[in-house]
């Protein structure tokens, strides 16, 4: 994870979607579209952002508990409240 990918998926959550080359355009990102680009992609390949095609992306559950410190997506495992690894989620495996 890294700075831009906090960034991201901060305003992707605030505006319900995201298109890489609207990302790429916003002050708060500082990287090229290319690179906006390959972040999203890894971050859907874990599961916290979701393509909806043409460069288009969502957040997940996943994506909106790493954001509020529920998730650690380095080691992919549920935080409980005390900061302990939990097991997944039924969300987690209900998400579409």
């Amino acid at each position: 994870m890294t700075i831009w990918d906090d960034r991201i998926l901060e305003i992707i959550r605030e505006e319900d979607a995201g298109r890489v080359g609207d990302l790429a355009e916003r002050d708060g990102i500082r990287i090229s579209q290319p690179s906006v680009s390959r972040r999203c992609q890894k971050l859907a390949e874990h599961g916290l952002l979701r393509p909806l095609g043409n460069g288009v992306y969502t957040i997940t559950d996943r994506g909106k508990a790493y954001l509020d410190e529920e998730y650690d997506a380095e080691n992919e495992v549920y935080l409980n409240e005390n900061g302990s690894i939990s097991g997944p989620t039924a969300s987690e495996t209900s998400e579409t």
